[in-house]
């Protein structure tokens, strides 16, 4: 209850773009928890980062304050945010994880079991990201960083979730990964088959690079130079 009453002051914080003292952070969840302040932080920090993917980074140690800072693979500019303005990247980032876990599709009741897991329920609006399926449909598919499509073949209609090509070209397996390992606590690697997967993604997108650089230096050795300016005799 006070690590959800810190996070709301934490996002007002950071919607203002400004620095939070620790005595402030600890005047909002009342000066009578001081002694279960560091759980409390622990437990809204770890919020912050898994939803918004936002890191509470101490950027001032003289003072004790604080300041958010975005840590995720998606750019800025133009990368999802809920309709207050703050960042869901976090959450697209776990939704991504998720999908990746499931052989880079995963079905439409296997996304809302997870939501549900962390609150999160279709057509009951939440304090913070106002109504879930809209952020779904209006932001992640429509802003193409998922993929919503029919299950092949399937009879009644079934509806799954990909990847879509915003979040192919702006990060990685590996990234996500990564992002995910780290709300877990552990490393890449404690997931062998993942961490096989997003290395040879890695691999493949190393190749498309390199052909890309080659193709653009033939295709500038190609263009026809100069004219050699003729010389005239007086």
């Amino acid at each position: 209850m006070k690590a959800s009453m810190l996070v709301q002051v934490l996002l007002e914080t950071y919607k203002l773009n400004e620095p939070i003292p620790q005595a402030e952070m600890l005047k909002a969840v009342s000066k009578k928890y001081t002694k279960h302040f560091p759980e409390i932080l622990r437990r809204a920090s770890e919020c912050m980062e898994l939803v918004f993917g936002l890191e509470l980074k101490e950027v001032d140690p003289s003072r004790h304050s604080y300041a958010l800072i975005s840590k995720l693979a998606l750019p800025s500019e133009g990368s999802p945010s809920d309709e207050s303005g703050l960042p869901t990247s976090g959450l697209l980032m776990i939704l991504l994880g998720m999908i990746f876990r499931k052989g880079n599709h995963a079905t439409e009741e296997e996304i809302w079991e997870f939501l549900n897991a962390v609150g999160l329920y279709a057509g009951r609006r939440h304090s913070i990201f106002g109504e879930p399926r809209r952020i779904i449909s209006e932001e992640f598919v429509q802003q193409k960083y998922l993929t919503y499509r029919q299950v092949p073949n399937s009879d009644p209609p079934r509806y799954e979730f990909l990847w879509g090509p915003r979040a192919l070209a702006e990060t990685s397996k590996m990234k996500v990964l990564e992002f995910v390992a780290k709300v877990a606590g552990t490393v890449p690697s404690a997931f062998p088959d993942l961490y096989e997967e997003a290395l040879e993604d890695e691999e493949e997108r190393a190749g498309v690079r390199a052909a890309a650089r080659a193709a653009a230096v033939a295709e500038g050795s190609a263009l026809p130079g100069p004219r050699p300016r003729s010389s005239s005799h007086i």
